[in-house]
């Protein structure tokens, strides 16, 4: 199953969540089932690992991949955001580490129908949970120009958001825009001459901006931090792989303000939340992907995994 989705940092997650035998481990985003295997060879002999996914065929995948582990891997599907709620419902408790891989796995990107990438003409799709009844076609579609340009400047951080969103708007009068390449190239119509020779392509952020919105990404990262550290044992371990700047900002934080504790007012001169530290953090800047990986994986070049401990 390596073909799925090639994992990020491996050897780094490992070490960060600080295995050990019978440790009970969530994979939040288990896609094709690399970190899981290496969370569970590493928690061997009788550690378990949940693993939850949004997409049936990476649950499909890590089935396979995981299947000579048994019992000691439960695959879930679901949201990483109601971390609490599967929890509950494996009967487990606390656990001694979290990790989440965000972002769109290999396999989704290598997949045209999943509307993920405009590099092929696909449906404007962009679901991780194909059961959801919005794609982003709908988005496109129906929004007010307004709506659009918000969505793709605060997701997408497109500084001609709105330019973008009123091609949008002007385009779908004329006729629906119902795939990849349609948006795409909207987009790069639309951009000043030369957006092209970009490092990146021209409709990157305006696709980033759209897939965040459909499947509601950031909001469920917010919660899954805020619930994920109340299921983590003491001197447990959360680790969560980033790839642009909008979730590794949430997750940063998110994490200094566990450390913290105290949400008052920097200005108030007692504190009057009464709000303890829950969290130590490890990474006081990001890791990164190696050379050799770069090399081997460029798709891993903007990871950052950061790393907090539950005190």
């Amino acid at each position: 199953m390596e073909g799925f989705h090639r994992p990020v940092m491996l050897a780094e997650v490992v070490a960060s969540l600080r295995l050990r035998a019978g440790a009970a481990v969530v994979d939040g985003t288990v896609g094709g089932g690399g970190h899981a295997e290496a969370i569970l060879e590493a928690t061997a002999p009788d550690g378990i690992l949940i693993g939850i996914d949004a997409d049936d065929e990476a649950l499909a995948a890590a089935g396979q991949r995981l299947a000579r582990f048994g019992k000691r891997a439960a695959l879930v599907k679901g949201n990483f955001a109601e971390l609490e709620g599967i929890l509950a419902e494996q009967k487990i408790g606390t656990v001694d580490g979290i990790l989440l891989d965000l972002g769109v796995s290999s396999h989704q990107l290598d997949s045209p129908e999943r509307g993920f990438s405009f590099s092929q003409e696909a449906p404007l799709d962009m679901r991780m949970d194909r059961s959801r009844p919005q794609t982003a076609a709908d988005l496109v579609g129906s929004l007010p120009w307004e709506e659009l340009a918000r969505i793709i400047k605060g997701f997408g951080e497109e500084r001609m958001a709105g330019r973008i969103a009123r091609a949008i708007v002007a385009e779908r009068e004329r006729s629906p825009i119902r795939t990849t390449t349609d948006l795409a190239g909207i987009v790069v119509r639309t951009l000043p001459p030369g957006a092209e020779r970009q490092k990146i392509h021209p409709a990157t952020r305006t696709f980033q901006a759209l897939r965040i919105a459909v499947n509601d990404e950031l909001t469920s990262l917010r919660r899954a931090v805020e619930d994920g550290t109340e299921q983590l044992k003491p001197g447990g371990r959360f680790s969560i792989i980033s790839f642009h700047s909008l979730e590794d900002r949430i997750v940063k934080n998110a994490f200094r303000a566990g450390e913290k504790g105290c949400s008052c007012p920097p200005d108030l001169p007692v504190c009057g939340c009464n709000a303890k530290p829950k969290l130590r953090v490890i990474t006081r800047k990001p890791v990164t992907p190696g050379d050799e990986e770069l090399t081997s994986n460029p798709r891993a070049r903007s990871a950052k995994l950061r790393t907090a401990e539950r005190i």
